[in-house]
């Protein structure tokens, strides 16, 4: 099991880029943030873009790999964001981990756009398989229904062979996406699960049809802890007992979140040490 963390972007750098390098020295093998242009989890809160932030991150850090959790075709046109993952891909020294998922609408909303669920799906579907060319190839031409880009340039490329897609999928199109484009597949469990019971029973469920797709053998599993009904910092015994669980699912990665002093994500800098001088140690000793 690999242990990955979260870091919302709501500090100023001068207050994030200490937890950056400290999650690093703890341990975890990735550590995340958020694309948005507004969380509707902080709708009234300071909010930094990510692609900046992770280029920070970047040169405060040295092995761990830093990711988008997740860019969606919101507010991303996919030759804009290829020419973002080159320059992500560059700064980390190839520790760059590419999170893409459909997204939801707040978004969108915010420049003026409302698309249902289906055709945010059709993008995003029409999205990844352009930006996968547009890290391999050179003199790119597309004409698609939401994309259209003309002798697109991308040197240096290619990169795509060692920038992984971590694709977020719960849908069966999406999780089929996953398969097919992903060289990981990340979940953040059912929607909507009022206990963690039911929570666990629906990864469970996501797992199976996961499983059931060609081409998932091998690849790796990334499941977002915090999206259940409980924040898994709560305390070393739960964080220990969620990522027992996880890995008995067989998923090779987990994501918490950095600790805040309120919600979203309260909890204490003591447990978050405590886990990564115990359980996430303990994963690099075995």
């Amino acid at each position: 099991m690999r242990h990955g963390i979260s870091i919302l972007p709501d500090l100023p750098w001068r207050e994030a880029g200490p937890r950056w390098r400290a999650v690093e020295e703890m341990g975890f093998a990735h550590a995340w943030v958020y694309d948005h242009l507004v969380w509707g989890g902080l709708p009234d809160s300071t909010w930094f873009p990510a692609v900046p932030t992770l280029a920070a991150a970047a040169g405060v850090t040295s092995t761990i790999g830093l990711g988008t959790f997740v860019t969606s075709p919101n507010f991303r046109h996919p030759y804009v964001f290829a020419r973002d993952v080159l320059a992500l891909d560059d700064l980390s020294g190839g520790r760059f981990l590419c999170g893409l998922g459909t997204g939801g609408d707040l978004d969108s909303a915010v420049l003026g756009e409302s698309h249902p669920v289906k055709a945010r799906v059709d993008r995003f579907h029409e999205y990844v398989p352009l930006l996968d060319r547009l890290l391999r190839e050179d003199h790119v031409d597309h004409d698609g229904e939401w994309y259209a880009v003309r002798d697109a340039r991308t040197l240096p490329g290619p990169v795509r062979d060692r920038v992984p897609f971590v694709v977020a999928a719960n849908g069966p199109r999406s999780l089929r996406l996953a398969a097919k484009h992903g060289q990981g597949w990340v979940t953040t469990g059912p929607g909507g699960a009022e206990t963690l019971d039911a929570w666990w029973a629906g990864v469970e469920g996501l797992v199976q049809r996961f499983d059931a797709l060609e081409g998932t053998a091998g690849l790796d599993r990334y499941l977002l802890l915090d999206a259940s009904p409980q924040f898994s910092l709560e305390s070393v015994g739960v964080y220990e007992e969620m990522t027992g669980r996880a890995a008995a699912l067989g998923f090779t990665d987990t994501i918490t979140h950095w600790p805040r002093a309120e919600d979203p994500y309260a909890g204490s800098l003591t447990t978050l040490e405590a886990v990564a001088s115990g359980v996430v140690a303990a994963a690099h000793a075995k």
